[in-house]
């Protein structure tokens, strides 16, 4: 992980631009005009809004355009109020507390793969740059695009017009919609598929698609049931020496912000699904209830998500 993951910055809005409906694109720079730290097609930052609160958005605009960081945010309504204080309260000239970037969800073009990029509403945001690079190494991708109607739908007009037929839109008020099972049914055993939108698609892909060929960014935190161990457990904090108990109905993080104040463990999210609060683990089995790890990253137990994974035994050492 880069060592810019973590480091907070004061940006300044340099735009904010209608990308479609309910969707406006943010962009950032620094207030000196300095180049901002390089990233790469799914990394993601974390906006500290004026509220305390903190939100997670991809960036989707030119990573070689060191200038200025572009984030597009989906308003809802429905949601947790980070999204709607982007709309109604972020304006030009104003600074924001930026940390990142990150990124838990690289993609890396090679020859001799075929790459099927699928994306779901505002979904396109981490998979836009990622057929960037795609085209650009040469590699063979298409992408399909989902969602409610056209105008709903950002950046849907430039990616047909640079790709062209590259790029298959699904949208559900004027065409077919995407069906996840003929998608799945046109896979060779070498194809690699990135996807990222609303829980259901991701779903749809994982009933559908090998785990081995699935490359998926998630929205909503996963689901799970009672824990597997489900009783209260002891987190030994190997920089200070520190033993914290956690019990049933918290997290370690809740844990070590309450028993070993002092220790500094870094979070955002709290759900599982930023990657923020991502600590070594030294010794111990690990029950991962995160929605940020694949299945090999998870094996041999080396790190964990605080703030939702568990221990699966009576005692973990982490690296804090």
């Amino acid at each position: 992980m880069s060592y810019f993951s973590d480091v907070e910055r004061d940006l300044v809005v340099a735009a904010r631009t209608d990308l479609a409906e309910d969707v406006v694109a943010v962009d950032l720079v620094a207030h000196n005009g300095r180049d901002l730290p390089s990233w790469t097609p799914g990394s993601h930052i974390d906006l500290i809004l004026a509220t305390g609160m903190e939100r997670q958005y991809s960036l989707c605009g030119d990573p070689d355009a060191r200038s200025t960081w572009r984030v597009a945010v989906l308003r809802e309504d429905a949601g947790r109020g980070g999204s709607v204080r982007v709309h109604d309260a972020v304006e030009v000239g104003q600074r924001l507390r930026v940390r990142g970037p990150r990124n838990h969800f690289a993609f890396e073009p090679a020859s001799g793969i075929r790459y099927r990029l699928v994306a779901g509403g505002i979904g396109i945001t981490p998979i836009l740059d990622m057929a960037r690079a795609a085209d650009a190494a040469g590699a063979d991708w298409t992408l399909d695009y989902a969602g409610r109607s056209r105008r709903t739908m950002a950046f849907v007009t430039d990616l047909i017009d640079r790709f062209g037929e590259r790029v298959r839109v699904h949208a559900a008020d004027d065409g077919p919609r995407l069906d996840v099972s003929v998608l799945a049914a046109g896979l060779d055993p070498s194809d690699e598929v990135y996807a990222c939108g609303p829980a259901r698609l991701i779903q749809a892909l994982e009933e559908n698609v090998p785990a081995a060929q699935l490359h998926v960014e998630r929205f909503e935190a996963k689901e799970f049931g009672a824990p597997v161990w489900a009783d209260s457990f002891e987190v030994e904090l190997a920089m200070s020496g520190d033993v914290v108990t956690v019990t049933p109905e918290q997290s370690i993080l809740e844990a070590i912000e309450e028993q070993s104040p002092d220790t500094l463990a870094l979070s955002s999210c709290r759900r599982g699904t930023c990657g923020t609060c991502e600590v070594a683990v030294l010794e111990g089995e690990v029950e991962h209830r995160d929605s940020v790890l694949t299945p090999l990253e998870r094996e041999g137990d080396t790190v964990m998500m605080i703030c939702v994974s568990r221990a699966a035994c009576p005692r973990l050492v982490l690296d804090l």
